[in-house]
């Protein structure tokens, strides 16, 4: 890995302290490239409040010494991009707002802890800043998703109150591009645009839904002779709640971006696709070969299907993407899956992968809940397991029945079930390369038949 460029995208404040915002160019030695924004906060003498935020120094000609420190983690900072949302100028980096909810200049800021790929800022209790890490040229789509749905006045979204773009070289009337002093070490110039952050409402009462689902999971547990209907945690009524939830989030989606159905060689394609992936993973996870024949039957059986609608979709759809509130359940966090292009993450695909996605997480919350409640005693763990898998089938179906609101059709449940089973060969590499321990969850799915059937699952 390499830093092959490192440039100046503008000036958010000139002082107290000044703000500005690098943008940061890493090259990988296959020949990806990458590009990570660093908000910055400049002070000329040393602040040692922010020493576990520093960056760097440098000696000025002019100003002399300068200290820098990650801007997030700096109220000072952090009041500039308020203000900003509050007045916004005409600088290099542009403020938008969305018309409605006033915006508090003087709400203090708050960093969040914790491992993200991004990081958020709270503002108060009404107002919250994510600022992307990792930023590519083009429209973010979880700023162009939560700006239509917030538009068109979904409660299942936290409304978006503005964003933050920059283009990294102005356009003249014939079409040639102002290098603007925005150059690469090279001394090359881009003519890119990047969005940087977006500001939404705060959820501050709202309950993390993979959390909720692991309460309610050992909740179960603690009660060995009654079943998972018949407990005060019982999960169900959220699973049917968050499938409706989603089923309107789709439904606004299919309104307000195109929509396409899929050709009979479409859906050929995406069958072998599903199969390129799962011989790709065979490498590296060869336990997979023992479900191979049946996965690969499976993927056939999709190019048999009549094409299927597609349409614009969450992409990354989980428990953890979901937010419980007093007035129901919200759905946030709509990149897609990071580690895919954006041309691809933005590209229609078939809500029934989202739907697949939530089945997956359905059935991972009460199998790692499990898992980790017998680390340090082995006592119970087959009695964990049956009830882990009684939780799964009860609320993947609560899920399904409401998300769908039919019985579904042949042609559909092999959709999803070579959609869940995808979701499946995709987990079994990721937990291969990042945690053997729990290879066995995504193994144990393969090897079970998925509630995607609309059959009561609860005993």
């Amino acid at each position: 890995m390499t830093v092959t460029g490192v440039r100046p995208l503008g000036v958010i404040a000139d002082s107290g302290p000044r703000v500005v915002v690098e943008l940061c160019e890493l090259t990988y030695d296959d020949g990806t490239v990458e590009h990570y924004q660093l908000p910055l906060a400049l002070y000329t003498e040393p602040e040692h409040r922010l020493d576990h935020a520093f960056v760097g120094w440098w000696e000025d000609p002019d100003s002399g010494w300068t200290h820098a420190y990650d801007a997030v983690h700096d109220r000072e900072a952090m009041a500039a991009y308020l203000r900003a949302f509050a007045e916004p100028g005409d600088g290099d980096i542009v403020f938008h707002r969305l018309p409605g909810e006033p915006i508090d200049p003087h709400a203090l800021s708050t960093p969040f802890t914790g491992e993200q790929s991004n990081s958020s800022v709270a503002f108060g209790e009404e107002a919250l800043l994510k600022i992307f890490r990792r930023v590519t040229p083009g429209t973010n789509p979880d700023i162009e998703i939560h700006d239509v749905l917030t538009r068109a006045g979904s409660d299942n979204v936290a409304a978006l109150y503005g964003w933050i773009e920059v283009s990294t070289g102005s356009t003249n009337e014939d079409g040639s591009t102002n290098e603007d002093g925005l150059t690469n070490v090279d001394g090359s110039a881009n003519g890119e645009m990047f969005q940087l952050g977006m500001l939404q409402q705060f959820l501050r009462t709202a309950s993390d839904g993979w959390e909720l689902a692991l309460a309610s999971v050992r909740n179960l547990f603690a009660e060995a002779d009654l079943y998972a209907d018949e407990v005060g945690g019982d999960f169900a009524g959220e699973a049917t709640r968050l499938g409706e939830a989603v089923g309107r989030i789709h439904a606004l989606l299919a309104e307000h971006f195109p929509t396409a159905t899929r050709s009979g060689a479409d859906q050929a394609r995406l069958g072998a696709q599903m199969t390129a992936r799962l011989e790709a993973a065979l490498a590296v996870v060869p336990e997979l070969a023992a479900h191979a024949p049946a996965l690969r039957e499976l993927y056939d059986a999709v190019a048999a299907v009549p094409g299927g609608d597609i349409q614009r979709v969450h992409g990354d759809l989980h428990l953890g993407q979901t937010l419980r509130t007093a007035k129901g359940w919200k759905i946030v966090d709509f990149e897609g899956e990071p580690a895919r292009p954006l041309a691809e993450r933005v590209e229609p695909d078939s809500p029934w992968r989202d739907v697949a996605g939530m089945l997956r997480s359905f059935d991972y919350a009460p199998r790692v809940a499990a898992m980790t409640a017998g680390i340090a005693d082995d006592t119970g763990a087959e009695q964990r397991m049956f009830r882990a898998a009684e939780w799964s089938a009860r609320n993947q179906t609560a899920f399904l029945e409401a998300y769908a609101g039919h019985q579904l059709t042949a042609d559909e449940r092999t959709l999803l079930t070579a959609y869940v089973a995808d979701k499946a060969v995709y987990e079994c590499v990721y937990e291969a390369r990042n945690r053997p321990g729990w290879l066995a969850i995504p193994l144990a799915a393969l090897g079970q038949p998925t509630h995607v059937s609309n059959t009561e699952g609860a005993r």
